[in-house]
């Protein structure tokens, strides 16, 4: 199918148009009780179809005794009851859902669950309908107002997610949406009975709301599939891959939580060479990679290596240097015409001007911080990063300075982007000692930061993280383009 073709597949999943519900009793008290009292508070305005055998309307809306008696047919089910109910259940479905997702655990990942598993294809086979699960936890997508989370952010973003496990995706949503990150959709797929992590790879490659990939997976049933895919789609979107299962502990692990067949290590490093995904070994990463790729558009024309460091606190940026050195990144002292750019500037003794750029909190609250301009000005104008990491000590700005001072470094630096687009990735560290208002102030600055495009980390090891994932889908890209 082509990109459009794809989409419009898949558009009933992530946008529909009616929703049944399958599961939830007239106590209100089930998970799917609280599915429903979710997807209303999120916004959902949509028909949704509670199933129930006796029940004449549960929370309010009409039931229906089976998903051939709803008054148009279903575009998503949820479905959360007895493993062995779910097959004679969907049977029963003669053609009229889409896609159904099946929430119930006790199918392939147990032993006594394997022949159902296959029984609970066929039934879905039969009844027309697509499966994901089963053994997940649900669908959460801002554009279709739907989500089985407690807390999801309802602004549509970028960033497509495909989980494996629904307990781990309710942590990247949760996790992702503290570090800023905008999600198009995120799918937990569990037990892979049918629609796999393949499929929803295709999906998201070709969704035009979606920008970077991220993909949780402990087994894929059709790794060639997957790899074609991805190696046809020409290092089109990023794609960070967190994979389950990848020592022999780990395979053991995979296959009771969901069934699933681990396959060797070598495999995937030899996927991410080929196809220029990008494998992470921590969920940390995976959210920094996320949101690095989110916000700074990779350039195959120039790939990230040298960086420039600024900001307050010398062992940081030492210690700094070395770790960013074992990820492939330079941090290397900068030409004599941008030391003579900056020692033209005559700062404060104390300040150092080579690489790392250090500036004690005396220096950065120059002009209330406005001095970060004419430093920053230097660096781009005579140094040529290829990426820049800011990092403020924030505890050392505690009691010191007047409180516009970290805003206008960080609007110092805007500015100087502006004026040399596309010269260098820039990205925020906001560094913290665990302080209750010093805590506050940086979740506030945070948001300030995000919402004018710039990635922020909490040390200076993830953003090296980020900026290694991005330079090495850079690097990857390079290769493609080249003749």
């Amino acid at each position: 199918m082509n990109d459009q073709k794809v989409c419009e597949y898949f558009a009933p999943l992530f946008a529909p148009k009616t929703v049944a519900v399958v599961g939830a009793s007239t106590k209100g008290t089930a998970l799917p009780n609280v599915f429903i009292r979710r997807i209303r508070q999120f916004g959902y305005t949509g028909a949704i179809y509670p199933i129930h055998p006796t029940a004449p309307e549960i929370d309010g809306l009409p039931a229906y005794k089976t998903l051939a008696d709803t008054p148009e047919p279903v575009d998503y089910a949820y479905i959360a009851i007895g493993a062995a109910q779910v097959p004679g259940l969907l049977a029963q479905a003669n053609g009229r859902v889409r896609f159904a997702q099946v929430i119930s655990s006790g199918f392939g990942e147990v032993d006594e669950g394997v022949a159902l598993q296959a029984e609970l294809l066929e039934a879905g086979r039969r009844a027309g309908a697509r499966l994901l699960g089963p053994n997940c936890l649900g669908i959460y997508t801002p554009r279709g107002k739907v989500t089985f989370t407690e807390i999801s952010p309802p602004e549509a973003g970028a960033v497509g997610i495909v989980s494996q496990s629904g307990g781990l995706g309710t942590d990247i949503i949760r996790r992702g949406m503290t570090h800023g990150v905008k999600f198009s959709g995120l799918v937990s797929i569990g037990n892979c009975v049918d629609l796999g992590p393949t499929d929803m790879v295709e999906y998201y490659l070709a969704d035009p709301n979606t920008k970077v990939i991220g993909l949780y997976v402990e087994s894929v049933r059709d790794g060639r599939r997957l790899f074609e895919l991805l190696r046809a789609s020409n290092a089109k979107k990023p794609v960070v891959i967190l994979k389950g299962g990848r020592t022999q502990q780990g395979r053991m692990a995979a296959a009771s939580h969901t069934g699933s067949l681990a396959g060797d290590d070598r495999v995937w490093i030899a996927l991410s060479r080929q196809t220029g995904c990008v494998l992470v070994d921590t969920l940390d990463q995976f959210i920094d990679a996320l949101l690095a790729f989110q916000a700074l558009a990779p350039r195959a024309e120039r790939p990230t290596r040298k960086v420039v460091l600024f900001g307050n606190g010398g062992g940081t940026s030492v210690l700094a240097t070395d770790y960013f050195a074992r990820l492939g990144l330079e941090v290397t002292p900068l030409a004599k015409p941008a030391i003579d750019a900056l020692a033209a500037l005559k700062l404060p003794p104390g300040t150092s001007i080579t690489n790392p750029v250090d500036c004690p909190v005396g220096t950065l609250q120059q002009d209330d911080g406005r001095v970060a301009e004419k430093i920053l000005d230097a660096i781009y104008s005579h140094g040529a990063p290829e990426a820049l990491v800011m990092h403020l000590n924030m505890a050392a700005f505690s009691g010191r300075t007047k409180p516009e001072v970290l805003d206008n470094l960080v609007q110092a630096a805007l500015r100087v982007q502006a004026r040399y687009p596309g010269a260098a990735h820039f990205a925020l560290v906001l560094r913290s000692d665990g302080d209750v208002e010093i805590e506050a102030r940086k979740r506030e600055f945070r948001a300030r930061a995000l919402a004018l495009g710039i990635p922020v980390f909490d040390e200076m090891a993830p953003a090296g993280h980020a900026l290694a994932a991005l330079a090495a889908f850079e690097r990857f890209a390079a290769r493609r383009r080249t003749p």
